[in-house]
Order: C-alpha cells, then sequence, then structure tokens
C-alpha cells in the first residue's frame, strides 16, 4: 500500500466521523414508541387516501380526543387516542369487528344455547373474531342483530339507559285503528310497569285479517313488543326487527352477514363515544324504560 493511500484513509478517519442516522424516526419530544402520524393512522383506518386525509386535518375537520387538530405533523396514539373526521368518530383499531346479522327465525340470541337449540354460532364460526351478540331478539323474531368483539361499544348499545331506538315491522291480528296507535303512544301499563313507544303507524291496509304496524322504541325489555301488542288486543303473529339505532337491515336476505360500512360503524362509536364523555351521571335509570331516546347520527341505508 502507497504512503499516499494510507494518508488518505489516516484522513477520511480524522475527518468523517462515524454517525447512524435513523431516517425511519420522526418523533418528537414527548412522541411514544407507539405512536403515529395523524394522516397515517386516518388513511389505515380506510377514511381516504392519505392525501385527502392531509387535506382533512389542514382544514380542521379533524379531532383528536375532542381538539381540532391542524398540524400535519402530528402524532397518535392508536389505542388510546379518540380520533373524530367531521364528528363521527374513526376506530383505529382494525382488530375490532363489526358484523350485521339478519337473524332467522328459529335462532336463539345465544353463543352457546344450553338446551341445544340452533344459536349463533354457526354464524359465528366465520370469524376468526371471538364474537359476541349486542342485546337480544327471542327465538321467534327475525331481523337485525349486532355481532362484534367490541365490549365497551357493546356495553352501551345493550344498556336500556342509553335509550338506543330500535324499529320493528309487526304482523298483527285485526285491524289497528288510529286510536290504538296513540294508546301506545302515550303509554300502556304492563306487569313490570308502565311502557310507551316513541313512534307508531299503519303499513297499508289490513288484509285476511291482519295489520301490518312499524313501531319504533328504545325499551329493552324482554318480548315487549309482543307484550305491548298483546295488551292492547292485536297479538303478534311475526315480528322482524328493521333498525338498531343508526344501522338498517335494507335488502339482507334471512341468515345472511355482512360487515357494516365505515359511515355505519362511525355513527355507532360516536354513539358509545358520547355516552362515555357525558358519564354515569348523564344516563338515564337502568330501570326507567320511559326516557327520551337517543339520536343516533345517521348513515347510509344499506343496499346489500
Amino acid at each position: 500500500m502507497s504512503d499516499r493511500h494510507s494518508a488518505d484513509n489516516r484522513a477520511d478517519r480524522d475527518l468523517v466521523p462515524d454517525v447512524v442516522i435513523d431516517w425511519s424516526s420522526n418523533q418528537r419530544a414527548g412522541d411514544s414508541a407507539t405512536s403515529e402520524r395523524l394522516q397515517k393512522v386516518l388513511a389505515a383506518a380506510g377514511v381516504a387516501s392519505r392525501r385527502v386525509c392531509e387535506n382533512l386535518i389542514v382544514a380542521g375537520r379533524v379531532t383528536v380526543n375532542g381538539e381540532v387538530v391542524t398540524e400535519l405533523g402530528s402524532r397518535v396514539e392508536p389505542a388510546t387516542d379518540l380520533v373524530a373526521v367531521d364528528g363521527v368518530a374513526i376506530q383505529l383499531d382494525t382488530t375490532k369487528r363489526y358484523i350485521m346479522l339478519n337473524k332467522p327465525t328459529g335462532v336463539v340470541s345465544s353463543m352457546a344455547d344450553e338446551n341445544g337449540r340452533r344459536d349463533l354460532r354457526e354464524f359465528a364460526r366465520e370469524y376468526d373474531e371471538r364474537l359476541f351478540n349486542v342485546g337480544r331478539l327471542d327465538g321467534e323474531t327475525s331481523g337485525l342483530l349486532l355481532l362484534t368483539n367490541d365490549g365497551p361499544l357493546a356495553n352501551v348499545l345493550a344498556h336500556p339507559r342509553y335509550g338506543v331506538e330500535k324499529t320493528y315491522i309487526a304482523k298483527v291480528t285485526g285491524s289497528v285503528q288510529a286510536s290504538t296507535l296513540r294508546t301506545l303512544k302515550e303509554g300502556i301499563e304492563l306487569d313490570d310497569g308502565p311502557i310507551a313507544v316513541d313512534a307508531a303507524r299503519v303499513l297499508g291496509a289490513p288484509s285476511q285479517g291482519h295489520s301490518m304496524v312499524e313501531l319504533t322504541l328504545h325499551s329493552g325489555r324482554n318480548r315487549i313488543v309482543r307484550r305491548m301488542m298483546a295488551a292492547v288486543g292485536h297479538p303478534v303473529v311475526e315480528l322482524v326487527r328493521r333498525q338498531f339505532g343508526p344501522l338498517h337491515l335494507g335488502t339482507l336476505a334471512s341468515g345472511q352477514m355482512r360487515e357494516l360500512t365505515d359511515a355505519e360503524r362511525g355513527a355507532l362509536l360516536t354513539i358509545a363515544r358520547q355516552h362515555e364523555q357525558a358519564g354515569p351521571a348523564a344516563a338515564e335509570d337502568p330501570d326507567a324504560d320511559t326516557a327520551a331516546p337517543t339520536r343516533a347520527p345517521r348513515a347510509p341505508r344499506s343496499t346489500s
């Protein structure tokens, strides 16, 4: 090796320090190892492309824990921070599943029926996650049932104190008169206390001795629609739940399932967060079934 080459190597060692540059790190003071850029987590949650999410942030349409965030360098904790766009909650945890089922009659609302009856396991087994049902429909009632692995959200939606509305279509015996609808709205007395519907209307004209009635209420009492209609002299022949909070059954066939849309999921999460932020003092008594119903953010009607 020449003396000139050796001198060049010594110069390189003297002038170029050993520096390790971590180009992947964009964290700032106070950021944790699990935090991520806000626009990245919004895009991963399916809100829009990263570029569009950046525009939403700059426009002041994104909040984190209730505070508007407009800085593109902002970072969030996906596991704990509450993010919303235009006031609609965004689920950042991609492990959560939300499945709409059109429950057929003859299926009980249980993941393991003790009496060996047909239950919800045949539907939940399609998913790797351990799903459970939000609320219940009796075996003879068909319609919209939500399956999820999101425990906090399920607790809010299922608890009667939060007054999430449900809408049913009932085929009943006899011709239902306007006076009967008024009675249902004003309230009637059952064995377990007074109860009233939030809305009621007759669909079409009576046919072959039966009427079709649409009823909306927020009570979570057992078999409440059947008991109310029997009390006013119109026993239920068939019953289907068409709506649960902001969710609509649409054209989903009996026995079929589908994932909730981003808009539907956001509407449900918004309900849950509103009640969590309000705290237990703002909730109605668990036994009070005549509280004002929750007005949920509207989601598009399903066309599935």
